[in-house]
């Protein structure tokens, strides 16, 4: 039993197999997992009810969209007020080429991941939407070269 979630191995096995095969029915989670269909749906369902299970999505390769690069964008922000990181986080939300944001301990406030078609794009991101958000005073970019891994979309 995790403990501090209160899941034990059946409710992790479930969340495993489902966050690789969002669009299993009962039956195939059940058969992964050693479970009846029917334990399998009241299982999920629990899972679900508890937020355990946030929801399902389609993974989209940006790749077929044209974006081709990804960029990770450390941010500094004036200070680290609430309002400010406030304001910053709900800024951030609505900037639709930033693929994740994350608050980080260290020389930097934020990491941000982009995923964008080039230079140019990311020159358009830059200018138009990062440079404006609030309390930043400072952006550091660097270019990946290359995916390598990605596990989680």
């Amino acid at each position: 039993m995790t403990a501090a979630a209160g899941l034990d191995e059946l409710d992790e096995a479930i969340m495993r197999y489902l966050e690789h095969h969002g669009r299993a029915t009962n039956y195939e989670v059940g058969e992964a997992v050693g479970l009846s269909s029917s334990a399998a749906s009241r299982r999920i369902l629990a899972l679900e009810t508890s937020g355990a299970i946030r929801g399902y999505q389609a993974r989209i390769d940006d790749r077929l969209l044209g974006k081709h690069m990804t960029v990770y964008i450390r941010v500094t922000l004036e200070k680290q007020s609430a309002a400010v990181l406030t304001a910053f986080e709900n800024a951030v939300r609505h900037c639709h080429d930033i693929v994740s944001c994350h608050l980080m301990a260290g020389p930097f406030d934020y990491m941000l991941v982009a995923r964008v078609a080039g230079i140019d794009d990311y020159g358009r991101l830059h200018q138009n939407e990062l440079s404006r958000l609030p309390g930043v005073t400072r952006l550091e970019t660097s270019f990946a070269l290359r995916d390598v891994l990605e596990t989680k979309g």
